[in-house]
């Protein structure tokens, strides 16, 4: 394995597959079934996740919504999504744990550095919910953060498009692929991989970032064993 522990960062959108909306529970399935693949090959798992599938701050401070009270709205959707996949893991025998950023303390432990380092040292896949547990921060930033935090060797974006483009690949049929970029690329070509204070968290700690589609079954797997999959970010 070219990776020993990853962070994994899952965005809401992935988790309701084709249906739109919400949670499609296949797809969750299929996830995990893929995590729990890359456990057994002895990969240390951390995971931030997004709430883009139910409620997005931004959405709501649009709709007139006041955005910090958007944003903690967006912080627990984040958390039905991680109960969900921690539900899906632990009955497909891949003991997994959710810690949040918010005191939620009836339904997940709050997050604590330690408890989190032990699990991975234990072989629990570790969900991270709340995103940082602050408005104005994505989930990005959440990811970006926790990777420093944990130690992770790199950010593994799992998402619905195969990599970095320069431009919108649904959009332009012209659209050039990234197989590799630079951090200081990605933000002068302001390319939207992730925000500009993740990018600069991993630029700053040397932690690479590897986008690619999670819908294609083993691209996980092959992320972690070091083949070319989707697009590296690093300097």
């Amino acid at each position: 394995m070219k990776y020993k522990r990853i962070l994994l960062k899952l965005s809401g959108e992935v988790l309701m597959g084709n249906s739109g909306h919400g949670i499609d529970h296949a797809t969750v399935s299929d996830i995990a079934g893929q995590i729990g693949e890359i456990r057994r090959l002895g990969v240390e798992v951390a995971i931030v996740l997004g709430g883009g599938n139910i409620y997005r701050g931004k959405k709501g401070e649009k709709e007139g919504m006041d955005r910090v009270t958007g944003d903690y709205v967006g912080m627990v959707a984040t958390v039905i999504n991680a109960l969900v996949l921690q539900d899906t893991l632990n009955r497909a025998g891949t003991p997994a744990v959710v810690q949040t950023a918010l005191a939620l303390e009836k339904i997940a432990e709050p997050y604590h550095y330690a408890r989190a380092m032990t699990y991975l040292d234990e072989g629990k896949v570790v969900i991270f919910a709340c995103g940082t547990g602050n408005p104005y921060f994505t989930t990005d930033t959440a990811a970006a953060l926790r990777a420093v935090e944990t130690k992770a060797d790199i950010v593994m974006k799992a998402t619905k498009v195969d990599g970095v483009y320069d431009k919108d690949p649904e959009v332009h049929k012209d659209a050039v692929f990234y197989p590799e970029i630079s951090y200081s690329e990605v933000l002068s070509k302001d390319l939207q991989v992730m925000d500009l204070t993740a990018i600069t968290l991993c630029k700053e700690n040397d932690i690479p970032i590897a986008v690619f589609s999670i819908r294609v079954r083993d691209n996980l797997k092959k992320a972690v064993l070091g083949e070319n999959v989707g697009t590296i970010v690093r300097r």
